[in-house]
């Protein structure tokens, strides 16, 4: 009999509709791109990345090349209250929010290096929902707990019901075994340590007499014994039921350590106490599930450091930038990876930078050029003095490059037949095709087929010229045996039987059905979403034998309309 397999999970309408989504390349925009002149410091990042594009889109350009490379995530998503969607509808709002939320949770998860952890903001609208779907894609023994940030300084006093004075902030582990999620460093000693011996070294108090569970004498009977109190009077382990307790020491050790062991007279008598000593690491201390206004700043705070920045009011709720330095001081070291995909203004990556990480960061909307950009290069330039400058000594440095989302691959001419973007040139196709098949894009110098490879010996070529029997005589012959070679092509005209380490196919044919095309809107945003018409699939097509792929529907020949298959070749 077969076992019950069902198990416990979320649903929500449409849950099991998922996007097929387009792993698009990157296309630097120099002008935007913008790096220091000089070496500040030997952790200065240059490599440092801003997209500008769907955050969906732009998680899938990254899979291929930062997969289990991100040592921290930090995202802040629409908190979904209502103004998050431009249609909002009680019930199916949630079920797209949670919907689109999966799907980018699903590749961050990839992206995670096994050390890594996930730290999202949100408050009560979505947090338990989001909690159970973290359950689902990161596994429920990997959560790590719920910070709650006091966001706010002061009450609401016009607040119908409670005044809510705190965010959370969720943080899930990519592997709870391995995560690594560090102390902070106070700098001084915590109030505890009171008392200074002789040679002035800090200590602390505890009673020698156990506590808690099994501190009966029946647990451990040979640690119950009397101890000789100064005056002489023998002291022995009493419960404060007044049943026999036990020693957290024994007799063998309270002779070695009694330098250790110091007497209190109170009104009952003698109370005996051990020293604990302050040690080189006590200056730390582990992460606390409450973050005060005081120790990490408030929206008050950030929105005050926005201001400082732009001159003016940018988002309602910024987030302070000692509330990311604390984050990222106890996850990352100097040349780390921080991702933000939910850039806004950038207040991720301008920490990151200042505490010499390396970062990538997604912003969909003009923010990512008219916000971010502008911050970092303040940031770069050392024209930057708020914020977590002064805690991590920021003078400036490094550099980023600026990237946008390539268009889609393919798009439909005006006869209906699905074709290669005009927007793509020879270097940019065979960059895409790559990402489309699984290769690493990496054009040889030397050898014009290959332009990747997914193994030492397995490679891609990707030309649109249409191919004759004697073009593929010659590129079987430079591969060699041992080697193997995928041909992405327009179109062919040879026996592919005599040629053992070649495989050929037609673009656009062989990657029509891979992915939605021709969509550049994941947003959240219920209207988007309830209006995009999925592309059809390839059963509503035909394939010629060119390669051109035309919907039966469509009467008239296909107009050829790009340069990129003039039959001119692109080596």
């Amino acid at each position: 009999m077969a076992k019950n397999k069902t198990k416990l999970e979320l649903t929500w309408i449409g849950k099991s509709e998922r996007p097929r989504l387009e792993p698009r390349i990157l296309l630097e925009d120099p002008a935007l791109s913008h790096s220091a002149s000089q070496h500040i410091s030997e952790h200065d990042q240059f490599d440092n990345m801003l997209v500008q594009g769907d955050n969906l889109l732009g998680l899938r350009a990254l899979e291929s090349d930062f997969s289990g490379k991100v040592d921290c995530a930090c995202i802040d998503p629409p908190y979904n209250t209502g103004s998050a969607f431009d249609s909002y509808e009680d019930g199916l709002e949630h079920s797209i929010w949670l919907g689109l939320m999966r799907d980018r949770l699903q590749i961050l998860h990839s992206l995670l290096a096994q050390t890594g952890s996930l730290w999202i903001t949100l408050d009560d609208n979505e947090m338990h929902y989001l909690k159970i779907l973290c359950d689902e894609i990161f596994g429920r023994q990997n959560y790590v707990g719920t910070i709650i940030w006091e966001k706010a300084d002061s009450p609401r006093m016009d607040a119908k019901l409670l005044s809510f004075r705190h965010d959370y902030l969720m943080v899930i582990a990519k592997d709870i075994e391995c995560v690594r999620i560090g102390r902070l460093d106070t700098g001084t000693l915590p109030e505890h340590y009171d008392k200074r011996d002789a040679a002035g070294r800090p200590y602390y108090l505890k009673p020698l007499r156990a506590m808690g569970g099994e501190d009966s004498r029946d647990a451990r009977p040979s640690m119950f014994f009397g101890m000789a109190a100064p005056d002489g009077t023998e002291v022995f382990p009493i419960r404060q039921d007044g049943s026999d307790g036990r020693w957290r020491w024994g007799k063998d050790r309270v002779q070695r350590d009694v330098a250790d062991i110091d007497w209190v007279q109170g009104r009952d008598g003698w109370s005996v106490y051990y020293r604990v000593y302050a040690k080189g690491e006590t200056t730390t201390r582990p992460v606390e599930s409450i973050w005060t206004h005081e120790e990490v700043g408030s929206n008050r705070t950030s929105k005050a450091e926005i201001k400082k920045i732009f001159g003016g009011k940018v988002f309602d709720t910024p987030k302070p930038e000692m509330l990311l330095e604390r984050i990222l001081s106890v996850t990352t070291a100097p040349g780390d990876l921080v991702l933000d995909s939910f850039l806004g203004s950038g207040t991720t990556v301008a920490v990151a930078h200042k505490m010499h990480r390396r970062w990538i960061g997604i912003e969909v909307l003009d923010h990512a050029e008219t916000l971010a950009a502008p911050r970092l290069r303040k940031v770069i330039d050392g024209a930057d003095p708020g914020g977590a400058t002064e805690a991590t000594g920021w003078r400036g440095g490094g550099g980023f490059r600026f990237f946008r989302l390539a268009p889609s691959l393919l798009n439909r001419d005006k006869w209906g037949n699905w074709v290669i973007s005009s927007s793509y040139n020879g270097e940019m196709l065979a960059e895409a095709m790559c990402k489309l098949q699984g290769f690493t894009y990496s054009p040889s110098p030397t050898n014009y087929w290959q332009h990747g490879q997914s193994t030492e010996l397995d490679f891609i070529y990707v030309t649109t010229q249409t191919l004759t029997h004697e073009q593929l005589q010659v590129l079987s012959a430079e591969v060699g045996p041992g080697r193997t070679l995928l041909i992405c092509c327009s179109a062919f005209r040879a026996d592919l039987d005599e040629f053992s380490n070649l495989t050929v196919t037609k673009i656009p044919a062989v990657v029509l059905s891979r992915c939605e095309w021709g969509r550049d809107d994941y947003s959240l945003n219920v209207e988007s979403v309830l209006s995009e018409e999925l592309v059809p699939g390839p059963d509503e097509d035909t394939t010629d034998e060119t390669g051109t792929v035309t919907p039966q529907e469509a009467k008239a020949p296909a107009v050829q309309e790009l340069s990129l298959f003039d039959g001119t070749g692109d080596q």
